[in-house]
């Protein structure tokens, strides 16, 4: 499977951009910058978008998205999410106030045919969409949120989406015998755990007790070696990252990367 980094930071200046990712050219896990990163061509190509939650770092650019779709003529954009992310979606983004409700506006050239269309996705229920298979699974954030497994013909991409320390998700890591690579969040430095606390992310040091719980000895149904399974890191908040850096840098036996914009990975 190829990954391309489209946006991997808590927050945005000139040389960051919020949460999204490109799988195989087809599907994106959220859409914190999208139009910013592609040409309309390899918009044009998206099929799907699997949302992680409501937040606005991560579903923005949906609004460019979809008004870029419906001047392209089609086809049907699909936003994936679970049911209480779509409900917000459809109350306070896609309302006709904020942006026009694209769930009902035809593509040009198309009748009939709606540039947008909403697709439920319930936890623990796989689903296939885009020729992935699709699993959501519960995580703590601040609001209802999910990350995803999202398993390809090459192997299973984990995806944490915003997340503190949280159960179920690993249970599931740890059953999945074609894992690939770990797309795991982490936020502030360490320092100010009280604010990633409330805030629903993770710190350097809560992330080291948090990847604990891949290694073998977390279960005895585990088929992940914890050590070895690619971890790759996003949402560092741009005012921290030097800090946030240097403190990732000390956590010793694992395989950790931080995503950078516009790099690709192979898996």
């Amino acid at each position: 499977m190829d990954l391309r980094i489209l946006g991997c930071h808590g927050g945005e200046t000139p040389k960051h951009r919020t949460s999204s990712f490109l799988l195989n050219g087809r599907t994106c896990i959220d859409a914190g910058a999208v139009t910013s990163m592609l040409t309309l061509q390899e918009q044009k190509e998206i099929e799907t978008v699997l949302v992680s939650h409501a937040h606005l770092d991560h579903v923005r650019d949906l609004a460019t998205m979809a008004d870029h779709r419906c001047q392209q003529g089609g086809p049907t954009l699909i936003i994936a999410a679970i049911p209480e992310t779509i409900a917000v979606l459809r109350a306070h983004f896609f309302n006709d106030l904020l942006w026009p409700d694209f769930t009902k506006i035809n593509v040009v050239g198309k009748p009939g045919v709606k540039t947008v269309a909403f697709q439920p996705i319930e936890l623990e229920k796989p689903i296939v969409l885009s020729g992935n298979t699709i699993t959501a699974v519960a995580v703590d954030h601040t609001i209802d949120a999910c990350g995803f497994l999202i398993r390809t013909e090459s192997g299973t991409l984990a995806y944490s989406g915003d997340t503190g320390p949280t159960e179920r998700f690993f249970e599931l890591l740890r059953g999945t015998t074609d894992l690939r690579a770990l797309l795991m969040e982490i936020s502030f430095p360490s320092e100010h755990h009280a604010l990633a606390k409330v805030s629903g992310h993770h710190t350097p040091e809560s992330l080291a007790q948090e990847l604990k719980k891949l290694d073998a000895k977390s279960g005895a149904d585990s088929h992940v070696n914890g050590v070895d399974l690619p971890v790759l890191l996003y949402h560092i908040k741009p005012v921290f990252e030097d800090a946030v850096e240097r403190e990732i840098a000390k956590i010793a036996k694992r395989n950790l990367e931080i995503c950078r914009l516009g790099s690709t990975f192979r898996l």
